[in-house]
Order: structure tokens, then C-alpha cells, then sequence
């Protein structure tokens, strides 16, 4: 099996390397900046070289959305996406729910919010797609500019202030403002938290049966309060874990299929 992140990453990067040594495979980390890739080589020649090297799966992040895509069928080793650009992020969706399902045993008739950078994403359309499977309401909230359109919203979802949506919701998954992807929004760190983000007044808020969820990197102090990260309803370090049961069950799937 071979790393092939072309895009930062340390989540997913280790979790999925973790789950492949944990099921006995062999493990090859690629690195952008003392590849070839620096020489001048291309990055279909790079994934031509791996395939030759006889890789089973490639694990593969880009920041191209449609990338990954492109690449079905064009080499004999298997792909899996480890996220693709602000398009979508599936194994991160799959530990989502799962996490969501062990705490409340179904994902039907569950709120789930999610806050913050919603329009650029991969997280969040991922969930949303994967939700909406199930009978649930999705809540979109955080600041105008970063928001879809309104009409390109499924039926289940809507769009609310962050107050009204987390004194609803079941989950409060929150996102961070991802820059990298955009200059669309100048964030201003007090002003974020306190309009959009999870802090000691908004926590009252909740449900006392509502958990907090976030795909990371978070950023102390800006969705969510440093005190609040490791708070009793927080299962954001749950979340880390549970990645790697749960991408070891897709490696296993992938093996088996």
C-alpha cells in the first residue's frame, strides 16, 4: 500500500497507515518535496512508477476536486480517495457517521449542524451526500459568504443562524475557515468565535445529549474554544480514533472485493 499524498495531511495521512499495518500490510510513504516530483517528473509518471513498483492500493489526496476521478481504471492497483480538493472527502464522511452511530445507535431522525467554511468544504459535502441517505435534517450555518446557494440545497438541508441551529441539533460538527482554497473571506479571529463559532455562552445551548464533532485540523479559539475542545459532549478525539477502525474496514473491503 502506498501513501500518496500530494497535499498536506496528517490525520489521514497516519490513520491510514496505522489501519494497514495493524491488518499486516506493507506500508510506502511518499513525500512531495524529496520525490522526483522535484526534478521535474510528472505526477502521472510518478504514479506509473509506483504501479510498475506492483502497490496493491494507492491512497491518493489532491487538491484537484476531479483529480482522483480521472485516474479510475488506469492502473492496476487499486485507488482509494483520501480527499479530493474541496470536492469530497468519503473516508472521513464514513468515520463521521460511524461515530454518530455509536453514540446514538441510528442516524435516522438525527439534526446534525454543520458551521463554518460549508461552500469549500469536502468534509461537508461528503456528509451531506451520506446523510441524506438516511432520514435526517441537515443544518447549514456560519458566515453568508461561505454558505452555498440556496437552491442547490437538498431537501433535507436548510440554512440557519448558529444559535437557533445548535439549540436544535443532535451533532454540532464544526469546520474551520479553509484559506488554502480561497481569499473570499477575511477572518477575524475574536469576531469569528463570537458570531459563528462554539464558545462558553453557545455550549448552553446544546442539548445536553448533543456531542461536538470536527474533522481537524481545528483551530483553538476560532470554531471552538480551547476548553471546550476536550469538553464532556466533545468527541473530536473520538473521531480520530474511529478513523482507524474504520479505514481499516474499507482496506479489508478493498482486499476482499
Amino acid at each position: 500500500m502506498a501513501n500518496l499524498f500530494f497535499e498536506n495531511s496528517t490525520r489521514t495521512r497516519f490513520s491510514f497507515e496505522v489501519a494497514a499495518k495493524r491488518l499486516g500490510a506493507n506500508v510506502l510513504n511518499f513525500d512531495t518535496e524529496s520525490s522526483s516530483l522535484a526534478k521535474g517528473e510528472t505526477l502521472q509518471d510518478t504514479l506509473k512508477t509506483f504501479d510498475a513498483l506492483g502497490i496493491d492500493i494507492g491512497i491518493i489526496r489532491h487538491s484537484d476536486d476531479h483529480y482522483i476521478e480521472s485516474l479510475k481504471d488506469k492502473f492496476h492497483f487499486s485507488v482509494i480517495n483520501a480527499g479530493a480538493g474541496k470536492f469530497e472527502h468519503p473516508s472521513q464522511s464514513l468515520l463521521d457517521l460511524y461515530t454518530m452511530k455509536e453514540e446514538f445507535g441510528d442516524l435516522n431522525n438525527l439534526t446534525i449542524t454543520i458551521c463554518g467554511d460549508i461552500s469549500h468544504s469536502r468534509v461537508a459535502k461528503s456528509n451531506i451526500n451520506a446523510l441524506s441517505m438516511f432520514k435526517t435534517k441537515i443544518i447549514l450555518t456560519g458566515p453568508t459568504e461561505l454558505m452555498p446557494n440556496k437552491n442547490s440545497l437538498s431537501s433535507n438541508c436548510e440554512i440557519l443562524p448558529p444559535d437557533e441551529a445548535f439549540a436544535k441539533s443532535d451533532v454540532i460538527m464544526l469546520l474551520r475557515v479553509q484559506h488554502e482554497r480561497h481569499a473570499l473571506y477575511d477572518l477575524d479571529i475574536d469576531s469569528y468565535n463570537r458570531l459563528y463559532g462554539l464558545n462558553n455562552d453557545r455550549i448552553k445551548l446544546l442539548k445536553p445529549n448533543a456531542i461536538i464533532m470536527h474533522p481537524g485540523p481545528f483551530n483553538r479559539d476560532v470554531e471552538i474554544t480551547s476548553e471546550l475542545v476536550e469538553h464532556k459532549q466533545s468527541r473530536i478525539f473520538k473521531q480520530k480514533e474511529n478513523g482507524v477502525y474504520t479505514r481499516m474496514a474499507i482496506l479489508e473491503w478493498m482486499v476482499h472485493e
